[in-house]
């Protein structure tokens, strides 16, 4: 029987742990019925390798910005530069950017001014959205906020791990909310509920890979085929067959990547 096709909304396929047997990690995760994936640019810089994995692969897509944690280390972000590389015909996303005070607060406001920019590219790009957060809800519900009022964009919250308010504030905008392995783990039932009192159709499925591999393999290398795992864990968290769960958040990631939906590889 064949696997229900699923999507892998956030992974980082450039990074060591995966680069050196990407062949191997694609056809594992074809295996598993994760059909597509989108890998992340994390440092402008590094656009062009993770451009050329996107090219190498079949219904590999690739989003590109500058991470939180990296603004500091790295040159700013323009408009100009970010709207032009995402004239590639594989790149879907603008990120992933956001706001990371766990680990970097003292770049808070870099941080902040970075976010401001890649919004400002999904706007003119119309091109969704990618963001990270992380003990920073209540600027990160507010700068959202303001940004939207000014000019509307599409937004997913990326490995969505934050309280109930941003979550609501970001569904109240309109934005989708991203299940990493984190919401598999036997801890994370509040995170659980946070998901399974959102609309079905905001949901998407992600590793984050290398990171954040769920149960059974919780603190090993994370690689897109468990995607399935996650998935069988929102299944449940949703009341719905895996089947249908699978379906409904490829839809979604249809409705939010419509450059992925349309583009090459599409149908891969």
């Amino acid at each position: 029987m064949t696997a229900p096709r699923l999507v892998d909304s956030h992974c980082h396929l450039d990074f060591p742990q995966l680069a050196d047997e990407l062949p191997e990690i694609v056809s594992r995760a074809r295996q598993a019925g994760v059909t597509r994936m989108v890998t992340i640019c994390t440092r402008l810089r590094e656009e062009p390798s993770v451009r050329a994995i996107a090219e190498a692969h079949a219904g590999v897509f690739y989003a590109a910005g500058t991470h939180p944690m990296n603004v500091a280390k790295e040159p700013m972000a323009t408009v100009d530069e970010l709207v032009r590389i995402s004239a590639h015909p594989r790149l879907v996303g603008i990120g992933e950017t956001g706001l990371d005070y766990h680990y970097t607060r003292e770049s808070m406001d870099l941080q902040q001014e970075s976010l401001r920019i890649h919004i400002e590219a999904a706007r003119r790009t119309g091109l969704p959205l990618i963001i990270h957060a992380r003990d920073a809800d209540q600027d990160m519900a507010r700068i959202l906020t303001e940004e939207h009022r000014a000019g509307a964009y599409s937004c997913v919250m990326h490995c969505f791990s934050s309280g109930p308010a941003l979550a609501e504030t970001a569904l109240d905008l309109g934005f989708c909310l991203s299940m990493s392995g984190i919401a598999a783990f036997p801890n994370s039932r509040a995170l659980r509920e946070i998901f399974a009192a959102a609309p079905l159709e905001r949901i998407l499925v992600e590793t984050d890979s290398p990171y954040l591999a769920p149960p059974p393999y919780r603190g090993r290398r994370c690689e897109p085929a468990y995607t399935a795992l996650t998935a069988r864990a929102g299944a449940e968290a949703f009341g719905v067959s895996y089947a249908e769960f699978c379906t409904a958040t490829s839809a979604n990631f249809d409705r939010l990547f419509t450059k992925a939906a349309a583009g090459p590889g599409a149908a891969a």
